[in-house]
């Protein structure tokens, strides 16, 4: 929403011509608004210099009250969310993490949620973090060895679909989508989907700590190679092609849509403060 600031520092300009040496209206009125008794000298109008300045790196329309709204952006937060994983990966598995990131997942009925993604030698972890109370609700491991295929593109959706997103995203595959069973395919809460999909998070350009941790570019290029890695290192998996890269559109396939159109516009997918409710 535009809003109209004050008037500050805005004054009459007079237009003289050349060889006008008669006073205009505006000098006029500069020696009339001294106090009787005074000198008429006319009054120095102070004008603000014009410079422009961006307001916030690297997007200067970015609104900061908006950016506050996110748990994730407060002092600190992402900062403890990246210790609390490092700690447990050291004491489970003892893998060297390549790199942490903070993404959108969209699931397969277009829901967004928000993750934190940690890429190791051996393994794909996606994590659920709560912001608000700085805990760990739900971590998927994901063996790199058993990841075939990645897709990079724009988002699709069927003809007659009524929540349509814009935008580009990633998709993972360790599963066939085919060998999918119908239940978890029509169950918005289902966790056996052998794929999953991700788009940079709306706080990509807060700042240039997001932009880094935030950019899907980024994460790809730090998976791709990590992916290759662990497959010339497994044996035994039985692929024989190793990773395939390809560049596609990325469906969604989803009809109605209704509840990821009140999910999504609501940001319930996302640690947000949501303001005071009751009376």
């Amino acid at each position: 929403m535009s809003t109209i600031g004050d008037f500050e520092g805005f004054q009459p300009v007079s237009l003289k011509q050349e060889g006008d040496d008669q006073p205009s209206e505006t000098d006029l009125l500069s020696t009339e608004e001294g106090s009787p008794g005074k000198d008429p000298s006319p009054r120095q109008i102070s004008r603000l210099s014009s410079v422009t300045e961006s307001a916030l790196y690297p997007n200067p329309y970015h609104q900061h009250y908006i950016a506050r709204k996110y748990f994730v952006t407060r002092p600190g937060a992402i900062e403890t969310a990246m210790e609390d994983l490092k700690g447990h990966v050291d004491k489970t598995s003892g893998e060297t993490i390549q790199g942490f990131w903070l993404l959108t997942e969209i699931d397969h009925w277009n829901n967004e949620k928000e993750r934190i993604l940690l890429v190791t030698d051996k393994t794909l972890l996606i994590c659920k973090y709560d912001f608000i109370m700085l805990s760990c609700v739900q971590l998927q491991w994901i063996p790199l060895s058993a990841v075939y295929r990645i897709c990079l593109g724009k988002f699709s959706f069927p003809g007659m679909s009524l929540d349509k997103r814009p935008g580009e995203g990633l998709r993972i595959y360790w599963g066939r989508p085919e060998q999918q069973s119908l239940l978890s395919r029509w169950n918005p809460w289902s966790t056996e989907v052998p794929y999953a999909t991700f788009t940079e998070h709306p706080m990509k350009y807060t700042s240039e700590r997001f932009l880094e941790i935030c950019k899907l570019s980024g994460f790809t290029s730090k998976l791709v190679p990590a992916i290759q890695n662990a497959h010339k290192d497994s044996t035994g998996s039985g692929r024989g092609k190793g990773l395939m890269v390809i560049t596609e559109p990325i469906l969604i396939e989803t009809y109605t849509g209704l509840m990821s159109f009140i999910g999504n516009r609501n940001k319930l997918g996302y640690s947000l403060a949501r303001g005071s409710i009751g009376f």
